[in-house]
């Protein structure tokens, strides 16, 4: 991943903040592939105080207007320690990061696989929740539908590559994760691929559409939470 100038210059402003305290700044790839999506970091600190927090509060807005995401700053020991706990979060950070600045911070670091599961249930668990909420609030409107399934493509695009990860694929793009997600649980071709597909388009589906496309969604969404929770590494 190449590191832009706007990059070079966030580590300028840390190293102003941050002084020697600064160890390690990475660059990683954003949760999904929608068209522009700011450019998540991840800096490494030896600690973290509230005059710091103030420091990057001053810079945030400059931040954001290149591009940039708000930057995760972590302790030292602390991102280690945190990949139980936020194994999809930290785990792909892990899986795709370019080193900036700094001694790398995640040698000797590994996922552990049943960590990851357990995460990717959750998230699975949770999105048929929200489908299932989300339509009964539409009252079965076509127009609230189609905003439904808009709205959760992104993070459908998210859950579709921690599930690729889980199946430690190499895909970066979200389109080939949902061909893999449906090919390996057996879902219907097509039912997440065309929903995932409206994380990167500005319109909504057809009030007709959405009827069409939401009976299949939800009934992939809900095969993909069993395969997930039977998932045993094979």
């Amino acid at each position: 991943m190449a590191i832009s100038d706007v990059v070079r210059a966030l580590e300028q402003d840390l190293r102003a903040i941050f002084g020697g305290r600064l160890q390690s700044l990475v660059v990683y790839r954003p949760a999904s592939d929608v068209s522009g999506e700011p450019t998540p970091t991840l800096a490494v600190v030896d600690s973290l105080t509230t005059d710091d927090l103030r420091a990057c509060a001053d810079r945030v807005m400059s931040w954001h207007e290149a591009g940039l995401a708000t930057p995760l700053l972590v302790g030292t020991r602390e991102f280690g320690r945190s990949l139980d706990a936020f194994p999809l979060e930290f785990g792909a950070i892990l899986a795709d990061h370019t080193l900036v600045a700094g001694p790398d911070p995640f040698e000797g670091l590994s996922l552990v696989t049943s960590d990851l599961r357990r995460a990717c249930e959750v998230q699975a668990r949770s999105h048929l929740l929200h489908l299932r909420e989300g339509f009964i609030e539409s009252r079965g409107r076509g127009d609230q539908i189609g905003r439904l399934i808009a709205e959760s493509a992104a993070p459908l695009a998210g859950l579709l590559m921690s599930v690729a990860r889980l199946h430690a694929s190499p895909v970066t793009a979200t389109a080939s994760a949902a061909e893999l997600v449906e090919r390996v649980a057996a879902l219907q071709v097509g039912s997440l691929s065309a929903i995932v597909a409206f994380a990167r388009q500005a319109s909504l589906p057809s009030s007709d559409d959405a009827r069409r496309l939401f009976p299949s969604y939800l009934a992939a969404i809900e095969r993909l939470t069993h395969y997930i929770d039977q998932w045993n590494g094979h």
